[in-house]
């Protein structure tokens, strides 16, 4: 693990934890048991979960444990089941537009990072509407915004994008920076529908370990992001973990406290959850807990059989194949034809670096027969901003 002090790194002076807040939860809550909390359920646990059609995170824990594996198949199809019940046949597709990868933090899985000696690109207004075009060639309505975090793009270059963005898209998400309330109302008079801010890890030592510089290493402000995303009445809330950074149980039973959390104070809003497993990129780490496919497979139909109205979403980060088998499983969301570089859709990155490194590279007219070869139909548009003034 990486010693902080022989890096000479400064980390930020840490915000408070917030009363009230999702810090305050994850300051009062004890790490080990929580792991604790999973290691030790039973079949009969299991089993309790599996009749009942309510679950709560204690159900949610056993799921995910050692003792629910054998009840793997039975999750899968019950997962299948609950996802036609709410979402019917249908999937969306996204596409990720890169806006900028210079970035002022320092994390240790993240080809962004600011000690990585690579060509740093930000698009102006001409290049976003290559980007935009190139986009819109393949089909895609649903655009999710992503940056680096640094304050070089922030507040002043959002507003001046995402009105040029928008008139081109129905859905308008987000994945950068964390912002303060005030900021996310005024996102959202301009266009944005949904932010996804993912915590990465909710073990604070392991966090820290990581994130060695720039704003990203303040722990409690990003934990407490999506709360203030609430507050703000954002459509759209997206949580996720960096599966591999720690134990991936204990911080998926976090993320299951997190979601009933946010559930429960900003009810107006709607919710989504990812799986991203760490990827190999420039200067990348090699992950502290490996999740097998089969385990993966069943962390997702845990996730459906806990919530059964949350969407869930998977990334060009896994393999063809895993992706082809796993669109029945309870997704609501996939990206296909992914680029993680500024530039990349419109080949206009000049080398610029890439995030990570994409598994599923199929263009998107494959993807689109794999997902119809699955009894599946794709769905370009399944928001329209209108509907959140009815």
């Amino acid at each position: 693990m990486i010693d902080v002090a022989s890096h000479k790194i400064r980390l930020l002076e840490q915000s408070p934890a917030v009363e009230g807040q999702f810090s305050h939860f994850v300051e009062s809550t004890d790490w080990h048991a929580m792991t604790q909390s999973h290691q030790e359920k039973t079949e009969q646990d299991v089993l309790r979960a599996l009749s009942k059609s309510k679950l709560n995170v204690e159900d949610f824990a056993a799921l995910i444990s050692p003792a629910a594996e054998p009840y793997l198949l039975e999750m899968v199809a019950k997962s299948e089941q609950l996802t036609l019940q709410r979402f019917g046949k249908t999937l969306s597709l996204f596409a990720p537009l890169y806006l900028s990868n210079t970035c002022a933090n320092e994390c240790t899985y993240c080809g962004f990072s600011m000690s990585n000696a690579i060509k740093r690109l930000t698009l102006n207004e001409s290049q976003v509407e290559k980007e935009i075009a190139a986009i819109k060639d393949k089909g895609f309505d649903h655009i999710l915004l992503v940056t680096g975090e640094t304050n070089k793009v922030s507040m002043p270059y959002f507003e001046r994008m995402l009105p040029l963005i928008k008139s081109h898209f129905s859905q308008l998400s987000m994945e950068v920076q964390p912002l303060n309330s005030e900021e996310y109302k005024r996102l959202q008079t301009i266009g944005l529908d949904g932010v996804l801010v993912y915590q990465e890890t909710y073990r604070r030592k392991t966090y820290l370990e990581h994130h060695l510089r720039g704003n990203k290493s303040n722990f409690n402000y990003r934990l407490d992001a999506p709360d203030r995303i609430g507050q703000a009445g954002i459509h759209k809330i997206g949580l996720g973990v960096l599966l591999g950074l720690e134990d991936w149980r204990t911080d998926s039973v976090m993320m299951a406290h997190h979601l009933r959390h946010l559930q429960k104070r900003y009810w107006r809003s709607r919710f989504s959850v990812a799986f991203p497993r760490i990827r190999p990129c420039e200067g990348g780490i090699v992950p502290k807990s490996i999740i097998a496919d089969r385990q993966l497979v069943q962390l997702i139909a845990a996730w459906r059989l806990f919530d059964w109205d949350v969407e869930m979403s998977l990334s060009t980060r896994e393999s063809p194949e895993f992706r082809h088998h796993a669109v029945r499983m309870g997704f609501t969301t996939m990206s296909a034809e992914s680029k993680t570089q500024p530039g990349g859709y419109a080949d206009d990155a000049q080398a610029a670096l890439e995030q990570f490194e994409i598994s599923d590279e199929r263009p998107v007219a494959e993807i689109i027969a794999m997902i119809r070869s699955q009894g599946r139909e794709v769905v370009w548009k399944n928001w329209d901003p209108a509907l959140s003034h009815v």
